[in-house]
């Protein structure tokens, strides 16, 4: 397991953009950790290293926000299964792209076989690992 010490949010946002080289069509990504834990700054620097332009917030009220073939969840608000596949979710995995996932516990079931998961712990310096 190799683990990444991040002291700021500019560390965790440009190690997001160095992972984002390992990524291809089709891959999913699960991020764990606490609330806060820097999650969506994750996100961003992997979206930026995927070469997206766009200002990239946590989609906590609309579940997902689409950056062109790549989409980021925010499941923290979903409270099973069963919701996230009426809210066509699931959807998103067989379209091809590559599915970011935070929070992604709450689908657990949803998630594919061979999915990546990258956690976030520690406060003030934080360890991110596969």
């Amino acid at each position: 397991m190799a683990v990444f010490l991040s002291r700021s949010e500019e560390e965790t946002v440009a190690f997001g953009r160095e992972y984002a080289k390992t990524l291809k069509a089709g891959d999913t990504v699960c991020l764990e950790g606490e609330l806060g834990a820097g999650k969506t700054a994750l996100c961003r620097g992997i979206l930026q290293g995927l070469g997206v332009k766009d200002e990239v917030t946590s989609p906590t009220y609309a579940y997902v926000n689409e950056y062109g073939n790549v989409f980021h969840f925010d499941c923290y608000r979903i409270s099973s299964e069963a919701q996230a596949y009426a809210l066509g979710l699931f959807d998103y995995f067989g379209r091809g792209g590559i599915c970011l996932v935070e929070w992604a516990e709450n689908i657990r079931g949803l998630i594919p076989e061979n999915h990546k998961t990258l956690r976030i712990t520690g406060r003030g310096v934080r360890e991110i690992s596969d």
